[in-house]
């Protein structure tokens, strides 16, 4: 893996999905990874198909951050089955970045059934961008946390696994045509 750019979309004040951005980030950085963190919370973006969005500094900035990447991760809360709007919205207005693209996901939830919550966004990106889905996703729920606001050795574990198999998975460059 050369470097990872990892998309918090949480947008609440102190989303759990940015926290464990921010732990993926201190993991992939201990192995010698370069890694960025984008919270969408830091820009004004527009709605994707609004008139001007694509124009927007925001867009064009996480945009950039993702075509720079050799891999991306998408830490994302869960709302009524499916990633968060701002997910769905980054991935609309910076779409073609993510092509051929390394992506993986973490996904924070409020319960334990709604794992395969990601499967739409990922089918998505593989479908219309050619993204290369990583398998092994990261699904945390309420019970995953402790008292402290910190995570159970199991997520710990996974968030392992989830590092472990980014730098497994790679994407050469497209033949020439």
């Amino acid at each position: 893996m050369q470097n990872a750019t990892i998309i918090s979309t949480g947008l609440g004040n102190n989303p759990k999905s940015h926290t464990l951005a921010v732990r993926l980030e201190s993991l992939l950085a201990a192995r010698g990874v370069a890694t960025t963190v984008v919270d969408v919370r830091d820009w004004d973006l527009p709605h994707a198909g609004a008139p001007g969005c694509w124009d927007n500094p925001g867009v064009a900035a996480i945009g950039a951050a993702v075509s720079a990447a050799s891999h991306v991760v998408i830490s994302t809360p869960v709302y009524c089955y499916d990633a968060n709007s701002a997910a769905k919205n980054v991935i609309e207005l910076c779409g073609r970045a993510f092509t051929d693209k390394v992506v993986g996901f973490m996904c924070q939830a409020g319960g334990l059934r709604g794992y395969m919550s990601i499967m739409g966004l990922a089918n998505h990106m593989m479908l219309d961008f050619r993204s290369v889905i990583v398998p092994r996703y990261v699904y945390v729920a309420a019970p995953d946390w402790t008292p402290e606001g910190g995570l159970s050795v199991g997520i710990e574990q996974r968030l392992v696994r989830l590092c472990d198999d980014l730098q497994r998975i790679t994407v050469g460059p497209a033949p020439e045509a």
